[in-house]
């Protein structure tokens, strides 16, 4: 199969993109941003090494997939071919990049700050769009940030690009009509809302902390603040400034029991998961299935943690919890207070972020969680 034939399948399994959209991507080929050696997250089978060296059809598979391929590890402190550490660069999968270009809907002329560069494709791709003068894209990382721009003057594009902190947005270049946001954000900065303009859109993919998170558009209403709602789910590596940091903690744990199945929780509606995680915005929670049918939940936060073991041979679940804070039975309080509103989707919450910091609110932003 030509590269043309696997950029036109690929642009073409891409739904719900405007024409100008599908030519960007035909446009800006995601090989000339793919190293030759990645780490491939396969949807057909385990992850693996790629190597265009070792066999380019392979890798050239791999590049035209629905799949993130990542690029760095541990910050580049490990080499990618072992495939284990944290992963702290990749292209994202290009449904995902298409699912957060589409909201930005710009016009021409717009100015965009992007909000991590990565590999400089979806820099790219805003480029073909609107013009390599109307993009800045900012990496923090100054090994990706070279990286990008190489990728970029071989794809033809040469958008400004600067080396910092994406927390901080780029001051210089505002105000901007949209905020293209590249990386898993728990806590919207406040400088993204001041350097755009009133009007102006905001796409991030808002990550608590849990597993996974939502594409997010905010619109700034000019009065200081920026209000939206959230869309389908998305995965993105964390802002860096973001990245959980579980604490070590000592002293023993108190055991109880409850008799709500934890399984409920994280499971029955992204609707409790934004409830929870509007309720409960500092705690982190993670889960995992076990062999055996139980099932394992893990919250914390500074000082505290909770550990919840769901069994199948067992009425009631075990519940260990240490620290200042009893977690599972706020996570346990906030669930419930969810049910008792009747279990409200996701399509019914939204944000408001201000100078103070950025709350949830449910149906209208005059009814925050509290």
């Amino acid at each position: 199969m030509s590269i043309d034939q696997r950029i036109t399948g690929l642009s073409g399994r891409l739904s719900g993109l405007d024409d100008r959209w599908r030519a960007a991507f035909h446009a800006v080929p995601r090989h000339l941003f793919i190293p030759e050696r990645a780490w491939y997250h396969s949807p057909d089978g385990p992850d693996h090494l790629i190597d265009r060296s070792v066999d380019p059809d392979a890798w050239m598979d791999a590049v035209y997939s629905d799949a993130p391929i990542v690029t760095q590890l541990d910050d580049g402190a490990t080499d990618i071919a072992e495939g284990k550490g944290a992963f702290t660069s990749s292209s994202s999968m290009p449904s995902a990049v298409a699912a957060t270009l589409r909201p930005l809907d710009p016009y021409d002329g717009d100015e965009v700050l992007e909000i991590g560069t990565g590999t400089g494709w979806t820099a790219g791709l805003l480029a073909h769009r609107l013009g390599d003068e109307h993009v800045t894209s900012i990496e923090i990382d100054p090994a990706v940030h070279a990286v990008a721009a190489e990728n970029l003057r071989r794809s033809g594009h040469s958008p400004r690009l600067v080396l910092g902190d994406g927390a901080v947005g780029y001051a210089d270049g505002a105000p901007y009509d949209r905020v293209h946001v590249t990386c898993g954000v728990s806590e919207v900065p406040y400088p993204w809302i001041e350097q755009a303009r009133p009007g102006g859109a905001i796409v991030l993919p808002w990550t608590p902390r849990r597993q996974g998170g939502y594409l997010t558009v905010l619109t700034v209403v000019g009065d200081g603040t920026a209000v939206g709602r959230f869309h389908g789910g998305v995965g993105f590596m964390p802002l860096r400034s973001q990245r959980w940091a579980r604490p070590q903690l000592e002293g023993d744990h108190r055991r109880s029991s409850t008799s709500l199945d934890p399984r409920r929780v994280v499971r029955s509606s992204t609707g409790a998961d934004i409830a929870v995680a509007g309720l409960l915005p500092d705690v982190y929670v993670t889960h995992a299935d076990q062999e055996d049918g139980g099932f394992h939940l893990s919250l914390w936060s500074d000082r505290s943690d909770a550990q919840v073991h769901y069994a199948p041979d067992h009425k009631r679940v075990a519940v260990l919890q240490r620290g200042p804070r009893d977690l599972w039975d706020e996570v346990e309080a906030a669930y419930l207070r969810w049910v008792s509103w009747g279990t409200p989707s996701k399509e019914r919450f939204g944000m408001t972020v201000t100078p103070q910091g950025q709350h949830i609110w449910l149906d209208s932003p005059q009814n925050p969680l509290g």
